[in-house]
């Protein structure tokens, strides 16, 4: 007999191609991520060519001689800031007082989307006066950047000052404070500085003014996460405004008060012997106010017939399990009435009010009497 099941060399030769396949996918993805090295990503990142990212203009910089000193906790932004520019993307991460010292140091300090808070903590006169849409603007102000760079992507957060000098430009979303300690820049939106936006308008021109001003340039890309800030993290106790406090200190008054008012004493306490016997009568009659409360009628009608039927199927010998149409035959032919008029009473039509009830109880009682004298 002659076998028919595959040999070793016919697997070989069906699976040789796909197995190719797979290794040549295999080799050429392990190529491509040696080569390419290792990327970074996220937003306003140096080395990221998300479109979010900012490798474009960090290339662009680097090519006009600008040393770019990639930062990632406060300690490291204090230690590089002397005589440069310090672009800050999250301000939202950096205390007071660490801004301060930076500012202090840095020739020039360029803010990425400080939100309300962090302004009027960190650059006293200015504050948030709104938002606008990301789009095409023109300078509209004398900063020399903004002029020198033309119509550019700007938008978001605007922007506006008390001080004499500071300028607001591109519609109150780009704003620079001249200071004693340097300049500090505030940008209401990212775009400027992005892989996606550094192509349109004068947006490359305007980032490249912006940071590209000293021989060095400190990127510091804050975090939560930064141990350096751990020291200047503040209590949960001070980031409560002085309202809440004092509106937590009324509720609590109001809740103490209210408890005295709700634990006062009506008399002495009544012993009462447990439990309490109630008469059947009172526990029918409380019962019955409940239905007639509830308007239950349907209800109490069904209960009154099923307690008739139960009494009547021991009366005529009939098990609990009898057909409906058995036991109205059997108190029919007990009673002499009609059948139909028995089934209407023992499984008719619900008690519509207070008055049917009534008629119905008063039937069912009469029917039972009939059948125990009969």
């Amino acid at each position: 007999m002659t076998s028919v099941s595959p040999d070793a060399r016919r697997i070989w030769r069906g699976v040789r191609l796909p197995l190719a396949v797979v290794l040549l996918i295999v080799l050429t993805g392990t190529l491509l991520v040696l080569f390419r090295g290792e990327q970074t990503t996220g937003a306003l990142e140096p080395g990221s060519y998300e479109p979010g990212g900012s490798r474009a203009l960090a290339t662009l910089l680097e090519r006009e001689g600008v040393k770019i000193t990639t930062v990632r906790s406060a300690a490291e932004a204090k230690g590089f800031a002397a005589g440069t520019t310090v672009l800050i993307t999250q301000p939202a991460y950096v205390p007071k007082s660490t801004f301060a010292e930076i500012r202090r140091n840095a020739e020039h300090v360029v803010l990425v989307r400080p939100s309300s808070g962090t302004v009027e903590e960190v650059l006293p006169g200015v504050r948030v006066t709104g938002q606008v849409e990301t789009e095409s603007r023109v300078p509209d102000c004398q900063a020399e950047d903004p002029v020198a760079a033309g119509s550019a992507t700007m938008g978001g957060l605007k922007y506006s000052a008390t001080q004499p000098r500071a300028r607001e430009c591109y519609g109150g979303s780009y704003l620079e404070v001249p200071g004693p300690q340097g300049t500090v820049t505030v940008l209401g939106a990212p775009a400027p500085l992005t892989n996606e936006w550094l192509a349109d308008e004068g947006n490359a021109a305007l980032a490249m003014r912006l940071l590209g001003k000293h021989q060095r340039l400190v990127w510091y890309l804050p975090t939560a996460a930064d141990s350096s800030l751990e020291t200047e993290k503040k209590p949960l106790s001070e980031l409560i405004p002085a309202g809440w406090s004092y509106a937590a200190l009324q509720a609590g008054v109001a809740v103490v008060l209210l408890a005295l008012w709700r634990s006062r004493r009506l008399g002495p306490v009544v012993a009462e012997p447990i439990p309490v016997v109630v008469r059947a009568a009172e526990a029918t009659e409380g019962r019955a106010r409940l239905y007639r409360k509830a308007k239950a009628a349907a209800h109490a009608g069904e209960i009154l017939r099923e307690a008739a039927r139960a009494r009547l199927r021991p009366l005529l010998g009939l098990t609990r399990d009898v057909e409906p149409a058995a036991l109205v035959e059997s108190v029919a032919a007990r009673t002499g009435r009609a059948p139909a008029e028995i089934g209407a009473l023992l499984y008719g039509d619900p008690p519509a009010d207070d008055a049917a009830l009534v008629r119905l109880a008063d039937g069912l009682d009469v029917v039972e009497r009939e059948v125990e004298r009969s």
